[in-house]
């Protein structure tokens, strides 16, 4: 099965009714994912293509049901937005939106711990959720997505998620989930949170895992993938050329202090039994390999 978003999902679209929101919003529609409501208290009681607007994310669980928020408005909004939508009982929260104050990453990561903890955070600045053949919440292009498992995706970055999908794709092998946590220093979700999902989940029998330089998840990842994961891993990691104190793309991932490379990050997984790709497009290939030598190929 899918992990966290599947066909059966209802999702609030907030920022619907802004030009990036409907974009996405519709797109993830048309792809088949239940886009039940959307939130503005501006427009409250108008629609967007027949999708109705509610004045609050309450209103919009009351009147549909709707049990995932995807989140893309304005960072300055942002973080009210996702405490809006904790508190009005969705179980799912995506956040799209990048350039959150840090201060306010932490300040929200600490009242969902406390106040709303069966809630779920993705992101925020994350590419969101994709179950293939199922349901699309963000901007992870269906494209180049295949159905039916058996591979599970849990990624910092959006674009290599995107080429994991080509990849495996590529070699005709389907994905159950693909899972973006975002590249912030202060994620909802973690790889652990999504290993053990997977390790969970019957129809995922391979795992991929993207990482990038800065911090110490992808370390703390391998020590989970040693004692608890017992499903192949291919995992890779982004930034081996980055230079000390650079940042590379995402505020998260920066080197410091000798701390947070990838080489660091790559001996640590290779260590804990992954299969470690040298560069993206040898992620399929490591895959196909892992598979056969479980006997699903």
């Amino acid at each position: 099965m899918a992990v966290w978003l599947t066909e059966n999902s209802k999702v609030v679209v907030q920022g619907l009714t802004g030009k990036q929101g409907q974009f996405y919003g519709l797109r993830n529609k048309a792809y088949g994912t239940k886009v039940v409501a959307g939130v503005n208290p501006k427009k409250a009681g108008t629609d967007v293509e027949g999708i109705p607007i509610f004045a609050t994310v309450a209103d919009a669980v009351k009147a549909t049901g709707a049990d995932v928020s995807f989140i893309i408005v304005p960072a300055a909004i942002a973080a009210d937005a996702i405490l809006e939508a904790a508190e009005g009982g969705v179980g799912l929260i995506v956040c799209v939106t990048e350039h959150i104050p840090a201060h306010d990453q932490a300040r929200v990561y600490n009242t969902l711990k406390h106040q709303y903890p069966n809630t779920r955070l993705l992101g925020p600045n994350c590419a969101g959720i994709l179950s293939p053949g199922r349901a699309n919440v963000g901007f992870t292009p269906t494209e180049v997505s295949k159905g039916g498992g058996p591979v599970g995706i849990v990624s910092r970055s959006g674009t290599l998620a995107y080429q994991a999908l080509y990849e495996l794709t590529a070699e005709g092998i389907g994905q159950t989930t693909c899972i973006g946590i975002g590249g912030d220093p202060v994620p909802g979700t973690s790889f652990i949170d999504a290993l053990k999902a997977f390790q969970e989940d019957d129809e995922t029998q391979a795992i991929v895992l993207i990482g990038e330089i800065g911090g110490s998840a992808e370390e703390e990842a391998a020590e989970y993938i040693k004692a608890n994961i017992t499903k192949p891993v291919v995992a890779y990691i982004g930034g081996v050329s980055a230079p000390p104190g650079k940042k590379m793309g995402h505020a998260g991932a920066i080197v410091s202090r000798g701390k947070g490379t990838a080489q660091a990050k790559m001996k640590a997984l290779t260590e804990a039994g992954a299969k470690v790709a040298n560069n993206p497009t040898e992620i399929g290939g490591l895959v196909l390999q892992a598979l056969k030598e479980i006997g699903l190929r």
